[in-house]
């Protein structure tokens, strides 16, 4: 591979980084022609970009942007393939649906500012919620007591009726 095409991949694979939150490095080396078709389309499904590269044009990529990524250096071994994803744990649910094949096989991920490395980490990972999620659940749980106090108001408010039209009808009678 000549240096130009090497330095193009790399800023290309430097975009997909900054453009996307989170990804997970993956190897699926194993896979067939069909499986990986198989793969391509269930990620593409899930608004993965599936990308195979380089260790070494990764690593460089890597570099190439403000943050460190040390800690993911150790697994750029073998066959690395990037699954890009803005939420934090559809690639993990994608990779336990074919724990069974064991390919992909998890090697490492960066979700939310924070690194996993290890196949251990994946089940965290399947249970993590994205933004999004979190933000869903605060405000239902912020919406909740204010529909508890309007549905006290609307009920004792029947009731409250209910008392002063008994009470109006005995002064009358």
């Amino acid at each position: 591979m000549k240096k130009e095409d090497k330095q193009r991949v790399i800023a290309q694979i430097a975009a997909s980084l900054q453009e996307y939150e989170n990804f997970y490095l993956a190897d699926i080396a194993t896979l067939n022609a069909a499986k990986t078709s198989k793969l391509r389309r269930e990620c593409s499904k899930e608004d993965i970009k599936l990308m195979v590269v380089k260790n070494t044009l990764l690593q460089k990529a890597f570099e190439s942007l403000e943050g460190n990524y040390e800690e993911l250096y150790p697994i750029l071994k073998g066959n690395t393939a990037i699954m890009f994803s803005n939420a934090a744990n559809a690639p993990a649910k994608l990779i336990d649906k074919y724990k069974a094949d064991k390919v992909p096989a998890f090697k490492g991920a960066y979700v939310q500012e924070s690194f996993f490395v290890g196949a251990g980490a994946l089940k965290d990972l399947i249970n993590i919620k994205s933004k999004t999620e979190l933000i869903g659940d605060v405000i239902a749980l912020l919406q909740s007591p204010a529909k508890n106090v309007i549905s006290a108001l609307q009920s004792g408010g029947t009731l409250l009726h209910g008392v002063l039209k008994t009470l109006s009808e005995k002064e009358e009678a």
